[in-house]
């Protein structure tokens, strides 16, 4: 089965008849709905969403797409991924260098912690604050991903490991739809080294970058509620500046 296919299977098994609005019929021997439902709710033929499911050489337009996506009862993250893996999205890019002006932001933010990390979450810049906060920082080229899969110091300085865990794979697999050839090693290789990636990965969950409220283990300060946001630099929307900030201690 292709990777659309499998994403599709996915959210169709996750989607409760009840919540796509179709009556009670009964004991399923399948969760969610049945591929013969959905293309119904979509206004497609039964044969070709079958196909389309198992990964055979058919091509959905964007019209199909958006169909099945509002039948799915998708979200805005959950459709671009769609989009992209039925090949709806610009072809894989090749990342430019990170310009010395937009480097140097994080160190205006001082004393907030704040870095920029480029789409496969290489740190390409950050701040002496945003160092103390996160000890991968003080090492050569360092990559978020594969610190809070592979190092168990992650597990200490992020407090609540598996949700945050969570959402980083979710974002890990939106962006490697959008640029596969980048990600291609990295996935290999958090696969290899993490049981969670392995466990989570099959999920197909997909989640764009967005802003809230960790709480993270300080090395002076201890445990800390921080409000942290993320920008995408305006020239380069593959690099990403987030800001931590309004730390509050709960222990």
């Amino acid at each position: 089965m292709s990777e659309l296919g499998a994403f599709l299977r996915s959210r169709r098994e996750r989607l409760a008849p009840a919540e796509a609005g179709l009556p009670h019929t009964g004991r399923r021997r399948t969760p969610g709905l049945r591929r013969e439902e959905l293309a119904v709710l979509a206004g497609i033929s039964a044969t070709w969403y079958t196909y389309l499911e198992q990964g055979r050489d058919v091509q959905a337009s964007d019209q199909v797409l958006g169909a099945i996506a509002a039948a799915l009862r998708l979200d805005r993250s959950e459709k671009d991924h769609l989009f992209r893996l039925a090949g709806r999205a610009p072809a894989d890019e090749v990342e430019e260098a990170l310009p010395a002006e937009a480097a140097a932001v994080p160190a205006l933010l001082q004393p907030n912690p704040a870095y920029i990390v480029n789409a496969t979450y290489d740190v390409v810049a950050h701040n002496e604050a945003a160092a103390e906060l996160f000890p991968v920082l003080e090492g050569e080229k360092p990559n978020f991903a594969r610190w809070v899969f592979t190092d168990p110091q992650a597990r200490h300085v992020v407090i609540d490991w598996e949700p945050e865990a969570r959402g980083l794979l979710a974002r890990l697999r939106a962006l490697a739809a959008r640029y596969p050839a980048r990600f291609a090693g990295l996935i290999d290789e958090l696969h290899e080294a993490s049981p969670q990636v392995r466990t989570w990965w099959p999920r197909h969950d997909v989640q764009a970058q967005h802003s809230g409220r960790k709480r993270l283990r300080h090395r002076r300060l201890g445990a800390v509620d921080y409000a942290y946001t993320a920008f995408h630099l305006a020239d380069q929307p593959d690099h990403t500046l987030v800001i931590y900030a309004d730390p509050h201690p709960f222990e």
